[in-house]
């Protein structure tokens, strides 16, 4: 597998092909099988992958946490929600939900542990969300997780080979 030091560097090489490749999903996949190939590929690879040796994600993203998730988030790093929000979160002015202020997170920590442990947001936990549904709607979203997540970038390959795709 690619590693995280390589995977903005090989989809850069590769964002023509995975852009013809994607148009090639949205023609020809039935949703169905994309999906389920999406999970099991995504279930096979992650059963062997540290996320915490990775962390792109965190470095990468800005995590969002939800209104409803404030007090006990806050609670958890011994904060009230008037200082956690003030020293760690700014408003996103697209969605208006609240988004953590730096990139890397400043909830990654030394060992690519979360500080929030599990307090930390559902977006964080589900990432790359290349398990989920409805995956031939959102192949856009796709294509930035592969250049970010080494998983992602492998699941994208392996449906090239499965699909038979090839570039011209």
């Amino acid at each position: 597998m690619i590693t995280p030091g390589e995977v903005k560097f090989k989809a850069e090489e590769k964002e023509r092909e995975n852009f013809k490749f994607r148009t090639f999903l949205r023609n020809r996949a039935e949703e169905e099988i994309l999906d389920h190939q999406f999970l099991t590929l995504h279930n096979e690879l992650f059963a062997n992958y540290d996320c915490g040796r990775c962390r792109n994600c965190c470095k990468e993203y800005h995590g969002e946490i939800p209104r409803k998730d404030l007090e006990k988030t806050a609670e958890h790093l011994g904060l009230s929600v008037a200082q956690f929000t003030e020293q760690y979160l700014e408003i996103d002015e697209m969605t208006g939900e609240y988004r953590t202020k730096n990139k890397p997170c400043d909830f990654l920590l030394e060992n690519g542990e979360c500080k929030l442990g599990d307090y930390r947001p559902q977006s964080c936990k589900n990432y790359p969300h290349t398990n989920q549904p409805e995956r031939l709607y959102s192949l856009l979203s796709v294509l930035d997780v592969v250049s970010v997540c080494p998983v992602a970038y492998e699941i994208f390959e392996r449906l090239k080979k499965k699909y038979g795709f090839v570039s011209r």
